[in-house]
């Protein structure tokens, strides 16, 4: 079948970027002593100021900021037990969203929180979007200050917790497809029930948030199902574990470390806009950027485009 994306223009705070006509690269800062792929490198905030600013050199059309790791383990409990406080959070976000834009005034910062305080925080100084990996399931409070900051939102379906993803076999053995389209379009009316713009929400399947190793290449396959639910698409595959976990035969039988998954990242990452994704959130941009302008070229010229 051939893969759509749909001609959208993606309502922000302040304003609209135009999404499907050419993938959107997403780069990741992490500010955190613990994240699984970079932990500790930018935890202080000139080294995290300067990472962003380097992203964008290399390409990004949006910089993530997240201040909090959500790998496996991360966060307890029912959702509330937070590792890092929001006063923490808080801390570690503001200024570099400050230094980035001091540095570059057209930056597009997103923020991956999943807690109503640090959000409304990080908007007031300037953040574009809230990333929300629980989908506004963790925190009551954070759909209606997306709705009265008129921002960006990405809602992100996750099964379970992060405690629960390192035992496998914890994960409910559900309809896949039908659980992350269910739980988004949940998320999406949960938002748009708050005052949410729907102009405003990207979803976001959430690889390897609560699946099982497979069920990812699964989600990958039909993820281009989920563009009817009616919103764009952001897929995050960079150096997720399911990658290094498929190379574990060229690694002695052990899963790929991480600084060796960038080839498989980019193999994930080309076939998540073949498959309908109008962004993409990486770690190493340059490559990313490349990637896709050949998926894109592949998309235009397969005449797959059409007007929302």
């Amino acid at each position: 079948m051939p893969f759509t994306r749909a001609l959208v223009h993606w309502k922000l705070r302040s304003r609209r970027l135009e999404l499907g006509k050419r993938t959107l690269v997403m780069g990741v800062v992490n500010i955190t002593p613990d994240s699984f792929s970079d932990g500790g490198n930018f935890l202080e905030p000139d080294a995290a100021v300067r990472r962003g600013l380097e992203l964008i050199e290399q390409g990004a059309d949006l910089i993530d900021l997240g201040a909090e790791s959500t790998r496996p383990g991360a966060i307890a409990g029912d959702g509330n037990t937070a590792q890092v406080s929001a006063e923490e959070e808080q801390r570690r976000l503001l200024p570099v969203i400050e230094g980035i834009l001091k540095a570059r005034t057209e930056a597009v910062i997103s923020v991956d929180t999943y807690k109503a305080s640090t959000a409304k925080a990080t908007l007031s100084v300037g953040a574009e979007i809230v990333n929300d990996v629980s989908g506004f399931a963790w925190d009551r409070d954070m759909a209606m200050v997306c709705a009265d900051a008129k921002c960006g939102v990405v809602l992100m379906h996750t099964r379970g917790l992060p405690d629960e993803w390192r035992g496998q076999q914890k994960l409910a053995a559900d309809d896949l497809m039908g659980a992350v389209c269910g739980g988004l379009s949940q998320s999406m009316q949960k938002a748009i029930e708050a005052g949410v713009a729907g102009e405003s929400i990207v979803l976001d399947p959430g690889y390897g948030f609560g699946k099982k190793f497979d069920e990812n290449y699964v989600l990958l396959a039909r993820q281009a199902e989920l563009l009817e639910i009616g919103r764009p698409l952001l897929a995050g595959v960079s150096r997720k574990s399911f990658l290094g976990h498929t190379l574990s035969d060229l690694f002695g039988g052990k899963q790929a470390p991480v600084e060796a998954r960038e080839t498989a990242s980019i193999a994930a990452l080309v076939a998540a806009i073949l498959h309908g994704a109008s962004i993409v959130r990486v770690h190493d941009v340059r490559p990313a950027v490349e990637a896709a302008r050949i998926a894109d070229a592949v998309l235009l010229n397969a005449s797959t485009l059409r007007e929302a």
